[in-house]
């Protein structure tokens, strides 16, 4: 199996998005189950359905999944495996008081050293530990041999029994910390590889530790992937609006594009336009860049406006309000100059709101329109054209400017020859 695990405490973030889809794209291509784990042991943190939210994003993209599970349901198991630690000596309770292990770390900060738990409760005596009535935390023993990690990107990494110290499994509520919860639900759920962020990278020796504790002998793989940095060069935050998923999708990027954008950044693709479908056809984990990638808002436009330029005209046409292969059609000229189907909603409403006409062509704009709304049916723009400027009796500026506006709301724009063609059936409409 291979697992996506999101938490719900906020918007989802691309570069969540992008470890779906890679995790998805794998799944396919070993043929594996793909497992959601909503992971939500953190309680003060969780935010009413972010879950639900997460998993409808998920189907949007097309993103399939064999299960979804919830982290939370699995606290019997976690804390089943920390007493079996403890029964084997390879875990302790450690009762040092938080203000205590916090002046150890101003110490380490002040000595400009790395903080290390020093062990202190790792080898008390019995009775010091069973008559002990002050609160405690699990503790798991630190590892006496290098760990080593071989990453599908990264390469090979080592972890030095110094890198990783007596760090805590079981908080003193009983309730599990991340890396142990993560790493008892990896083995319940028989996981093959592990793909996720970099920021997991420290977080990988510690439970190969702990499961190795547990007796379980399967190696899973890893791949972590690369930052994603925004354009001043930093790791995007919640700060950047294109870092959230749903701002993303509320400006008018299509999933399909978004998950183009993610496949291909950092990667190699054989093309640069394409969907999930077909990246899993040539997707390799060996081909994305060990350097971070950098989030180009315009090189997403571009994508956007080709899967755009893909969709069905009636298909595009809903974007827009409307199930017309004529309005879908009438977009698609717009796509010249637009990228996203929020700009192309808002040119293809001008057409049909209320026109705003400027002092110096309102009486030519009267003039136009009661020669429109009299006029008769015309299939060719041409003949449309040289009816209504005889009628009207205006001609150059005084007839096209106006004109102009009030088929389209603007005075500039594509060919209005073109716009006739597909606007032609809503002239009475669109003239009000």
């Amino acid at each position: 199996m291979l697992r996506f695990a999101p938490s719900p405490t906020g918007d989802m973030h691309i570069g969540n998005l992008r470890v779906a889809i890679f995790n998805y794209i794998v799944s396919k291509q070993r043929n594996e189950g793909l497992i959601i784990r909503i992971e939500d042991t953190d309680k003060e943190r969780n935010i009413e359905g972010k879950d639900k939210e997460i998993l409808e994003i998920l189907d949007l993209f097309g993103i399939e999944y064999s299960q979804v599970m919830y982290q939370s349901e699995n606290v019997r198991f976690h804390t089943a495996m920390a007493l079996q630690l403890l029964v084997e000596m390879k875990a302790f309770n450690c009762f040092c008081s938080t203000e205590w292990l916090d002046k150890k770390r101003d110490e380490a900060k002040n000595s400009k050293t790395a903080y290390r738990y020093d062990d202190a409760c790792a080898s008390l005596p019995n009775e010091l530990v069973i008559d002990n009535e002050n609160p405690f935390t699990v503790r798991i023993r630190k590892p006496l041999e290098a760990i080593i990690v071989k990453d599908h990107i990264k390469g090979e990494i080592k972890f030095e029994p110094n890198d990783i110290d007596s760090f805590i499994i079981m908080r003193q509520d009983k309730t599990p910390m991340y890396n142990f919860a993560c790493a008892v639900d990896d083995m319940l759920s028989d996981i093959s590889l592990v793909i996720r962020g970099e920021d997991h990278v420290s977080n990988t020796p510690k439970q190969i530790l702990i499961r190795e504790a547990l007796g379980y002998s399967k190696n899973i793989e890893y791949a972590h992937l690369p930052i994603i940095l925004n354009d001043d060069g930093k790791k995007m935050s919640k700060r950047d609006d294109a870092s959230s998923v749903k701002w993303l999708l509320e400006e008018g990027y299509l999933p399909s594009a978004i998950a183009n954008y993610l496949i291909l950044i950092g990667n190699k693709p054989p093309k640069e336009i394409f969907n999930i479908k077909e990246a899993i056809e040539w997707f390799s984990l060996e081909n994305i860049s060990k350097s971070p990638a950098r989030f180009d808002i315009n090189m997403l436009k571009h994508v956007n406006k080709e899967h755009l330029k893909m969709l069905d005209a009636k298909e595009l046409s809903r974007y827009v309000g409307f199930a017309d292969v004529e309005i879908g059609e009438l977009a698609k000229i717009y796509l010249e100059e637009i990228s996203t189907t929020k700009e192309l909603k808002s040119k293809i409403k001008l057409i049909f709101s209320q026109k705003e006409i400027l002092d110096e062509l309102k009486e030519s704009a009267d003039i136009l329109t009661k020669a429109i709304k009299s006029a008769p049916y015309f299939d060719e723009y041409d003949d449309f054209k040289n009816y209504i400027m005889k009628e009207s009796g205006l001609k150059g500026k005084n007839f096209f400017r106006p004109l102009r506006v009030l088929l389209t709301g603007s005075e500039h724009g594509p060919d209005i020859a073109l716009v006739y063609k597909y606007i032609k059936n809503y002239i009475g409409e669109i003239v009000k």
